[in-house]
């Protein structure tokens, strides 16, 4: 296992974000996670880092915060705060989130304290946020176990058992194995997925129509010049890394007002320390106008009253029903692995993924179709039969996706 976590901690920071000589890279993590972090530090300062800095997460003390702290305080974001991710983001750090916290740590917190809070650091985060959707700087999200969220997986196993499997299924799902070099196997799947990538821009489709026996039946407008991404990213200074690992995912930007029908969940969504299930969301001319939710309803309502953009869908992703994670037959409750074993959106804002985008100004991003936010929160909608047809701009029809998976 120590080698197997030694390799782990490698792929993050050579493949993730190909950490540069002389580069700063900052961890944010949760204090559970501690002995992981110091190995990618370790991995980092083996590539010549100029600088491991730290930003520590727990889950234990944000509960008591939003069950106990001040109500002014949810509607502040501290300067130094602000400074640590703006600044350290202007500076080109390479950044990695070690995504994984408990998926009920917020449970029966007031979700308008939630609400408060989600915008007052959307607000200050801003310059931070844009120039990760745009990829000034090389990110990377990844996650590694701890108890209560291994134990929420595998609600039959306790303690270092649900440790040791949920270990197994996420380095399974990274493809780090006791032989061969997983750096090696990522080149592999990322040249994969930039073939159906390559595929889907030659297309340039107007728009996708969705269907499936749940009862989806949504038509997502795409905008013109548009592009997929998938298998990797580049820096606006040319440095390519891969945000999401693990990764199955190839993804582009819909546009805003052209989202008409009904999609429903095929996973529950982790939303803010709490789950949200059993849930549809109905659009018109791109807005969310009904959503109902069997379970955390309430929490799903503030989620869309973030600000304007937080009802319309700012990406679109296609990963096969047939991949690595998906089976698995695991679920997950980490919207990291979830999404990646599932065709999904996500409400918020948009990844810039059209002609030029990196370059343009909100307001031009916006007169050219996408949608602005201070929030993303990707939810799964791939089923077993789900259906994806492409409409081109000449209305000739392709099959995208049949039976869950690609058509071709």
């Amino acid at each position: 296992m120590d080698v197997k976590l030694k390799k782990y901690a490698r792929l993050l920071i050579e493949t993730g974000l190909n950490l540069q000589k002389g580069q700063t890279l900052v961890i944010s993590a949760p204090v559970d996670c501690a002995s992981f972090v110091r190995l990618c530090a370790s991995a980092a300062y083996d590539l010549g880092c100029r600088e491991v800095v730290t930003r520590w997460g727990d889950d234990f003390l944000t509960r008591e915060k939003y069950l106990r702290g001040d109500s002014a305080i949810f509607d502040e974001v501290p300067e130094w705060l602000s400074r640590f991710h703006n600044d350290y983001s202007e500076g080109g750090a390479a950044w990695l989130s070690i995504h994984a916290s408990d998926p009920e740590a917020l449970k029966g917190v007031d979700p308008e304290r939630l609400r408060r809070s989600s915008i007052a650091s959307g607000k200050a985060l801003e310059p931070f946020r844009r120039r990760q959707m745009t990829n000034f700087f090389p990110w990377c999200v990844a996650s590694v176990p701890t108890l209560a969220w291994a134990e929420k997986v595998f609600p039959d196993l306790k303690g270092e058992a649900a440790m040791n499997a949920l270990w197994e299924a996420i380095l399974k799902a990274v493809r780090v194995t006791d032989e061969g070099d997983p750096i090696r196997l990522w080149e592999e799947h990322r040249r994969k997925l930039t073939e159906r990538k390559n595929k889907l821009n030659a297309w340039q489709f107007k728009a996708l129509r969705y269907k499936n026996s749940l009862g989806t039946d949504l038509t997502v407008g795409m905008p013109k010049n548009h592009f997929w991404e998938g298998g990797g990213e580049t820096t606006l200074g040319g440095i390519d890394f891969c945000a999401n690992i693990p990764t199955e995912e190839v993804f582009s930007a819909p546009k805003r007002d052209e989202v008409n029908g009904v999609v429903f969940a095929s996973k529950p969504l982790v939303l803010g320390g709490n789950i949200v299930d059993g849930f549809r969301l109905e659009f018109k001319d791109g807005r969310v106008v009904k959503a109902y939710a069997e379970t955390g309803q309430e929490f799903l309502d503030s989620q869309l009253s973030v600000d304007e953009g937080a009802a319309y869908l700012g990406e679109v992703a296609l990963v096969p029903f047939d991949s690595p994670i998906s089976n698995t037959g695991i679920l997950f409750y980490n919207t990291l692995f979830d999404e990646n074993a599932s065709c999904h959106f996500a409400l918020g804002e948009a990844y810039p993924c059209i002609e030029n985008g990196a370059k343009m100004s909100k307001e031009e991003l916006k007169a050219a179709g996408l949608n602005d936010s201070i929030t993303h929160v990707d939810f799964m909608v791939g089923t077993p039969d789900l259906s994806i047809t492409g409409i081109t701009w000449e209305e000739e029809e392709v099959p995208v996706f049949v039976n869950g998976n690609f058509a071709y």
